[in-house]
């Protein structure tokens, strides 16, 4: 028996998600979650940035370390990817993939604010 693994280009995934156009957070955010974890790449979304690694550092937590770094620059890759030109200069520039996601729902609510005022 022979397995075939097909592997898919990141911007393939991100070419199917909905652009965030500053009003459509909650179909955007979710399309982002949903490719970044069958991608297998949502690991630094779900969890903290780990310590810094250090001689004492066992094997487990240099592994995570590893992990985290590699889901979390790929994330922020994956996510500025999908979000509008207009709007992504807007969002503040961070190097972390949870963090840069809340900047883009601050940015969805001041969005959302402003055209309610109008």
């Amino acid at each position: 028996m022979y397995i075939y693994i097909a592997f898919i280009p990141l911007h393939s995934h991100a070419s199917s998600v909905t652009m965030f156009n500053g009003l459509n957070f909650s179909e955007w955010h979710e399309q982002v979650q949903f490719h970044l974890g069958v991608m297998d790449l949502d690991l630094a979304l779900l969890n903290d940035k780990p310590t810094a690694i250090t001689d004492k550092s066992s094997e487990d937590e240099k592994s995570f370390h590893k992990s985290w770094e590699h889901s979390n620059r790929l994330s922020i890759m994956f996510i500025r990817m999908t979000v509008a030109n207009n709007i992504k200069s807007t969002i503040p520039q961070t190097e972390n993939a949870r963090e840069y996601l809340k900047f883009v729902k601050k940015v969805f609510v001041l969005l959302i604010s402003l055209s309610l005022v109008h």
